[in-house]
């Protein structure tokens, strides 16, 4: 992985299911995991076509260095806004990761 090419700032957060609030009902949130450099890399049309379906989503795919704990229940802050992590894909033997995202609606 080339680090020149990692020209992005993103926060990968994972979920956190384990706050109680004063009633004592568990409410969800999400902690920052890490703030790491990433690129941006284009989709093809196909796959953007396969992942969207017949939807407005916003599909984006970052790449990444290897860090342990990402998992599909997570979000990426990025530009302002939040992504949720649809798929992680190792690259190489834990060298690198790709992260497919969908723009999320409600953050």
């Amino acid at each position: 992985m080339r680090a020149g090419k990692m020209d992005r700032t993103i926060r990968i957060d994972t979920f956190d299911a384990g706050a109680v609030n004063d009633f004592g009902t568990p409410t969800p949130g999400f902690t920052p995991l890490a703030t790491l450099r990433a690129q941006i890399i284009q989709a093809s049309t196909q796959e953007l076509l396969e992942a969207q379906g017949a939807t407005d989503d916003t599909v984006i795919i970052f790449r990444t260095r290897w860090i342990d704990g990402v998992t599909n229940a997570g979000r990426i802050h990025y530009d302002g806004g939040y992504f949720n992590i649809r798929e992680t894909k190792e690259i190489g033997r834990r060298k690198g990761m790709d992260l497919r995202c969908v723009k999320a609606v409600n953050e």
